[in-house]
């Protein structure tokens, strides 16, 4: 873009210097602090992310530019601001945005409700309307990329095979980290395709927390044990520490290495997990939530059910994809509707929220969803301009959730953008949780704000909900409306009892949407539940069906016999002079001394001056006392960035009282040089510790080589020197405990005593060519393995096989196959009894497949009993498409025989389908189908 006119450096760099003084001097009155051009933005001069959204939209006015929406985040000095500016182009003029709106989407009939999985969602897309446009992607403000669901399936299948060719496991996770766009959705949906789970994680966005960000990546890493992350070459670098910092990690892939040849989906059952949401949390206790396939339709289902949600809708979004409300509110539910996604970047957004309504505006949008902070921004940046030629028209509900709901923030918005065409009824306070895959609560449509006045004295010292009139002294709370279909909520005190309505207690809820935990963490899981019912960490209560929502839990705090939340306190502390607005935490600490908790109102200030820091301290007491009627009784005046916050901007309050009382509150950030080379090194022992692993595995998958080759040829001289066949199985069986033994493998055998005394039939899983000689090990008298037809053509095996009395069936040829069934059952009822694989075959995918019917064919007309045999470990100490041998237990386990009930075919489908329910409860796999 051309320079605009009269953008000298030395002159501009001294406006733009003033710029920020001028700023600094706003959030700081009376503040001695000046900017140079090498000033850290965050670091030196304390500007947090929205303090940089208000001086860029300055330096965006006084210079009549336009900088590129990346400055935000990437911008760390005055100079890179300087540098911007040099190549930015004219603000365009605000009619340029009125351009011709779009067409109404096409009608869509019909929805995927038989679809058991996202995949199957897709498909239904893809059947009917493969190049209906689902995405449509704002890379800058005047360009755009579509993505139809065509494309979106052909991407997905090449990445679902690069993805298996790199060792990925179906059942495995794997992470990644993208920024918004249609490459994540690519990406998502090739991990789902491989058969995998995609694990989203956020990159790194602020230097200043580089460390701590990574450090609490790798909690996420350690705990889902992903080998696979896939991330974007300017993160590259950065991502690749993490293999050092957690031990399951071994590759690090970019959009560059995704393309490859397609892979038919590896099918999944629908209460297989789809996906694993991380909440915000501790590095060494990561709660990832799992969501099942079944959880998230049920969600999105009841959801579009409640808003009335349909293909003719436009959903307009800039949430960031690894945030639930983004990836599972507004991608995944525009998915299964079929209706339009309109996205954008986050930062695009916080730069200029006004290209959010422009959006709206443009493409007819209907639905949107973000939190308060947003409305919020859009009303502080937006309520003094002139937008003309915007209609919001169109928007019938603008969800308000993820953070706590403000009503005054709600009729602001409403007011500003009345003379838009927005209709109030369109906002739409909602409640939800990540535990409740997202949604959980939500009003009426069309319905409008309720706002509930409540005596502040009732809730405080008896948590009443006692409504007041107009004028009088009140807490005023936010209606989230009603459960969605087929949910249930209630409230209870702390003995676990249901509370009436107006009673504030905690809220629990149930339904198809609830989460089965969290991943890898039982003890965090065990607190979740309530019996069948799900603990939201939530207080609330319930006013004609509707949820009111009080405050978090952990937030409550409890002084002179009164319950209060921070929120308001905190907001208020916050518009002092000389506090950093935002920067406020406010919580209870427990006095092992007293009853009460202490209260504590930590607050961020650049102040240095002893006597207007004592004078600061007093304001706060008074806003308190204002606020809540109480001093507090400890004040910290915190430097910048003491008060640490989650990447969505929400206080880490709990993270915040830890390092207060350990002493580490508002300790100095450390250079990201510094951050970078303690990251380096902490990641280099971490890869000195992996590549000993490493040589370790390779270690044992030689010494388990070494050992195999050393006792295969005393087991071939048995085989083809013992007169008999019984002989012959003894050796083996012996030389096969022995491999075992020696391979570290420890082996349980169950069930020996349901072997009958007659002719019988085994029938067993089939996992893993390590099979045979784990059977060979398990059992105690010989059988007679009925192999693949392959092998007769193998000059080493098939005499190998012969000796010890195997048969062999073709698989593929359908004439010879029918005559291999009859040669069987000829034989059957004579020594050693025949044992079949009825999968017929094995792969890489866990998993029971479906039975081949000539086992129990053979059975049904010879009368004979069928003995389940379920082998379980054996995939993963020898998986399909890897000779290494890996370490771990084997079990095999005999069921009771199986008696035919007669010859028929229904008689022969009930012996299959018996067989193989007692085979699947103890092989220790999920039920493949006919996968």
């Amino acid at each position: 873009m051309a320079q605009t006119p009269g953008l000298e450096h030395p002159h501009d760099a001294d406006r733009l210097l003033q710029l920020v003084d001028t700023v600094l001097g706003e959030l700081r009155p009376g503040a001695r602090l000046h900017a140079g051009l090498d000033s850290q933005l965050d670091r030196d001069l304390g500007l947090d992310s929205l303090a940089r959204v208000e001086l860029l939209a300055r330096v965006e006015r006084e210079f009549a530019v336009q900088l590129p929406s990346d400055v935000l985040g990437n911008a760390r000095t005055p100079r890179d601001v300087l540098a911007a500016m040099a190549v930015a182009g004219y603000t365009p003029s605000p009619t340029a945005h009125d351009d011709a709106r779009l067409a109404v989407p096409a009608h869509v009939a019909g929805l995927p409700d038989e679809a058991r999985g996202l995949v199957d969602v897709l498909d239904w897309h893809v059947r009917r309307h493969p190049e209906r446009t689902h995405v449509t992607f704002y890379r800058q403000p005047d360009a755009t990329e579509t993505l139809s669901y065509a494309q979106l399936a052909e991407a997905a299948r090449g990445i679902a095979g690069v993805l298996s060719a790199a060792g990925v496991q179906p059942g495995a996770c794997v992470a990644l980290m993208l920024p918004s766009g249609p490459d994540f959705f690519r990406c998502f949906f090739g991990i789902l395709m491989a058969g995998a789970v995609p694990v989203p994680m956020y990159p790194p966005s602020r230097p200043a927390q580089l460390e701590d960000h990574l450090n609490r990546q790798a909690g996420i890493l350690r705990n889902c044990e992903a080998r696979v992350l896939i991330t974007f070459d300017t993160v590259r670098p950065l991502a690749r520490m993490l293999i050092g910092l957690s031990p399951s990690l071994r590759t690090v892939l970019t959009l560059a290495d995704l393309d490859g040849p397609s892979m038919t989906p590896t099918p999944t059952a629908d209460d297989a997990l789809a996906l694993i949401q991380y909440t915000s949390g501790s590095t060494g206790d990561p709660k990832g939530v799992m969501l099942s396939h079944r959880n998230l339709l049920a969600n999105i289902r009841a959801w579009g059910r409640a808003t009335g949600l349909g293909s003719t809708d436009v959903a307009v979004s800039w949430l960031p994809l690894y945030h639930d409300m983004g990836l599972i509110g507004a991608w995944l539910g525009s998915l299964y509707h079929g209706c339009p996604l309109v996205l954008m970047s986050p930062l695009d957004f916080l730069a200029r929220p006004e290209r959010w309504l422009w959006a709206i505006h443009r493409h007819r949008g209907t639905v949107t969803a973000a939190p308060n902070f947003a409305f919020e921004l859009c009303v502080k940046r937006l309520a003094d301009k002139t937008l003309d030629g915007l209609d919001l028209s169109s928007w019938r509900l603008a969800a308000n959730g993820a953070e706590p709901v403000n009503a005054d923030t709600l009729d602001r918005f409403a007011q500003t953008f009345a003379r838009y065409g927005l209709r109030p009824e369109a906002l739409a306070p909602v409640y939800g949780l990540a535990e409740a895959t997202v949604g959980l609560c939500v009003p009426p449509p069309g319905r409008g704000v309720r706002v509930d006045r409540v005596a502040s004295e009732a809730m405080r010292s008896r948590g009443l909900a006692e409504p007041v009139a107009e004028g009088a002294d009140a807490l005023r709370f936010v209606a989230c409306g009603p459960p969605l279909p087929e949910h249930r909520v209630r409230v209870v005190d702390s003995a676990g009892r249901a509370l009436p309505e107006r009673r504030v207690g905690r809220l629990e809820f149930s339904g198809p949407s609830a989460t089965r935990g969290y991943y890898r963490n039982p003890a965090a899981s065990a607190r979740l539940f309530d019996g069948d019912w799900l603990v939201t960490g939530d207080y609330a209560y319930l006013a004609d069906g509707e949820v009111y929502i009080t405050g978090r839990e952990k937030d409550l705090i409890i002084r002179g016999g009164r319950n209060f939340y921070p929120y308001d306190l905190e907001q208020l502390v916050g518009e002092l002079d000389g506090v950093r607005k935002g920067c406020v935490v406010v919580f209870g600490v427990v006095d092992t001394q007293a009853v009460d908790e202490r209260l504590v109102v930590v607050a961020e200030t650049r102040e240095a001056d002893a006597g207007r820091r004592a004078a600061l301290e007093q304001r706060i007491a008074g806003a308190a006392v204002e606020q809540i009627g109480i001093p507090p009784d400890v004040v910290v005046l915190a430097p910048p960035h003491a008060v640490l916050k989650t990447s969505s901007g929400k206080l880490r309050r709990a993270a915040v009282r830890e390092a207060y009382l350990n002493g580490t509150l508002g300790t100095a950030t450390r250079p990201t040089w510094v951050q970078v080379a303690r990251l380096q090194l902490a990641s280099a022992a971490g890869r000195l510790a992996g590549t000993i692993r490493r040589v370790r595995e390779l270690g044992y998958g030689a010494w388990v080589w070494a050992v195999f080759w050393l006792l295969a040829p005393l087991a071939a001289l048995a085989i083809f020197t013992l007169p008999s066949l019984g002989a012959r199985w003894r050796v083996t069986h012996w030389l096969a405990r022995a491999f075992q033994w020696l391979s570290a493998c420890p082996m349980t055998v169950s069930g020996l005593e349901h072997l009958p005394a007659g002719p019988v039939l085994f029938v067993a899983n089939h996992a893993s060519y390590a099979d045979g000689l784990v059977l060979g090990a398990a059992l105690p008298m010989p059988v007679a393995f009925v192999a693949k037809g392959e092998f007769k053509h193998n000059r080493v095996m098939r005499p190998l096989f012969e000796r010890m009395g195997a048969h062999f069936v073709a698989r593929f040829d359908s004439r010879q196959g029918v005559e291999d069934v009859k040669t069987m059952g000829a034989i059957a009822r004579q020594a050693p009894p025949l044992l079949f694989f009825a999968e017929g075959t094995f792969g890489s995918s866990p998993g029971l497949r479906g039975f081949r019917l000539g086992a129990f064919q053979i059975a049904t007309q010879q009368g004979l009993p069928v003995v389940p045999v379920a082998i379980a470990g054996s995939r993963r100490i020898l998986p399909s498409g890897s000779w290494r041998p890996r370490r771990g237990p084997l079990s095999i386990t005999l069921g009771a025989p199986i008696e035919p009930q007669g010859e028929g075919w229904h008689d022969m489908l009930r012996l299959r389908d018996a067989v193989r329910r007692a085979i699947l409860v103890n092989c220790g796999e999920p039920d493949a189908g006919d996968g």
